[in-house]
């Protein structure tokens, strides 16, 4: 029976540490939204969630977990120790009618 509580218990703490997130600063808005390329997509929702897809030489990578913080225009994303950082070297801007942003060397723009 303690087995089972503990078991309840450590699961329950997994669940609640995987759904947090913290909503987007007002200050980096910009970033808010579905963002595409050929062989990139990042989904970055108002509550702090990041949806992200790669394919490139036949290898897909994917991370769908809340950001935990901003460094200048880069995010990092993940749980616990387990992050990923992604590189803005271009931050969210406006071109013409579009929004592009650049992230890991790939050219991005906003879906409207």
């Amino acid at each position: 029976m303690k087995i089972f509580f503990l078991n309840a218990l450590i699961m329950f703490i997994a669940c609640a540490i995987l759904s947090c997130s913290k909503p987007i600063p007002a200050e980096k808005s910009a970033y808010v939204g579905e963002w595409q390329s050929a062989i990139m997509g990042i989904l970055i929702s108002q509550d702090g969630k990041v949806s992200y897809k790669r394919i490139e030489n036949g290898i897909t990578k994917s991370v769908d977990d809340p950001i935990k913080a901003f460094d200048g225009d880069n995010f990092e994303v993940g749980i616990g120790p387990l992050t990923t950082t992604f590189i803005v070297t271009v931050p969210p801007h406006q071109q013409d009618n579009d929004w592009k942003m650049t992230v890991d060397g790939v050219d991005l723009t906003k879906k409207p």
